[in-house]
């Protein structure tokens, strides 16, 4: 089943057809579900996927699928660019640490679009 990562504008950003890579409608690979979790390829915690929410490691939404319940309010979904085609995938670097789960926040992250992925 595919995931469709939507952003606080209704942007479909990223996309998931496997539940675990995360692709960008460019065609490229950004990070990899792990456990609740969302990796970077370099192995940086990026932050959390639970109840069809990503939240940023301070514990705002930065993302939503058609499922999301509760958080802040979000605003009509815009229509899906066309899906580039694949580039390969990076090797996955060793996980760093998950940092201590924050307290959910129900406002949006200041990461907005494909910036969460691109965190340092």
């Amino acid at each position: 089943m595919d995931i469709t990562f939507c952003d606080s504008t209704g942007s479909p950003i990223a996309y998931s057809e496997d539940n675990e890579h995360i692709y960008l409608y460019s065609g490229q690979p950004v990070a990899y579900l792990s456990d609740g979790s969302i990796f970077a390829y370099s192995g940086e915690h990026l932050g959390r996927f639970e109840k069809d929410w990503v939240r940023d490691n301070q514990g705002y939404c930065v993302f939503y699928t058609s499922d999301a319940k509760g958080g802040p309010m979000k605003p009509m979904k815009k229509m899906k660019p066309m899906k580039g085609m694949k580039k390969m995938k990076p090797m996955k670097g060793m996980k760093k640490t998950k940092p201590m789960k924050p307290m959910d926040k129900s406002s949006w992250s200041t990461l907005s679009g494909a910036q969460f992925f691109f965190q340092k």
